[in-house]
């Protein structure tokens, strides 16, 4: 007689302490699926540029860091740099039209999507067509410190629309 009410209320708590706890454990999983799972580091990567003529030119850099993922052909980021002839090459590649840095994971602490967003929107940094659909719909897009500090990504080019 006296388990009536308190069954009931252990039997509730229960089943709560499970949901919290099934919900933590998705939460991770997704976290760590969105973040971590499927990128891959690289350290080297092979960067061209577009010339206004329309010829691609390899770019010569070092220091590479970079990161993809089978995953999503949107999910590479590069740093880089570039001296000399390279950064000259650069600066005379054909300008990309909307730039738009995509963010990086946290853990990928060399590329900083929106300081690199301000930098291109102040005009302390330009972006240049590395390749045109480098997959179907799909651009490389390089930006290019006076310093010689360079960025890639791969964002959408609006031929899927």
């Amino acid at each position: 007689m006296g388990c009536a009410g308190a069954c009931g209320m252990t039997s509730g708590r229960l089943i709560a302490i499970a949901i919290v706890a099934i919900t933590a454990v998705f939460a991770a999983v997704l976290w760590y699926a969105q973040t971590r799972a499927y990128f891959e580091t690289l350290d080297q990567a092979d960067l061209v540029v577009t010339l206004p003529s329309g010829d691609v030119v390899a770019l010569a850099h070092d220091a590479f860091q970079g990161i993809d993922a089978a995953s999503s052909p949107l999910r590479f980021r590069g740093c880089f740099l570039l001296e000399g002839e390279a950064l000259a090459l650069a600066s005379g590649a054909m300008p990309h039209p909307d730039p738009t840095p995509l963010v990086a994971p946290d853990w990928f602490g060399c590329f900083d999507a929106r300081a690199i967003g301000e930098a291109l929107a102040s005009g302390e940094a330009v972006a240049i067509l590395s390749v045109h659909e480098i997959h179907r719909g799909i651009d490389r897009v390089i930006a290019v410190y006076p310093d010689g500090r360079g960025f890639a990504w791969h964002q959408l080019n609006g031929t899927l629309e």
